[in-house]
């Protein structure tokens, strides 16, 4: 079954899945910033556009591109910001 979410007043939106695997979710974010906070461990990939990233417990903010992915620790949050629309692919183990 396909799962619709709707998170910061509509601006990320995301279709969830289930996989061989886990749980994916494939989405959109307007241009923003956003906290996330994480239940389970993630992998973030960028499939299109430009997401800066500041990862729990850095101080750096880095870019990730087009291809480009991240992981994210498990009860944790990380902020992005993104200046035009950004689609993503997250996988959750």
């Amino acid at each position: 079954m396909i799962q619709i979410n709707e998170y910061f007043e509509g601006n990320v939106k995301s279709l969830g899945y289930n996989r061989v695997n886990g749980k994916s979710t494939v989405g959109v974010m307007e241009p923003g910033e956003y906290t996330f906070n994480t239940g389970s461990p993630e992998t973030m990939i960028v499939i299109e556009g430009q997401m800066e990233v500041l990862l729990h417990g850095e101080e750096i903010w880095k870019t990730y591109n087009e291809g480009n992915s991240f992981d994210v620790p498990g009860n944790a949050s990380f902020q992005v910001k993104v200046a035009s629309q950004t689609s993503y692919l997250c996988r959750y183990e």
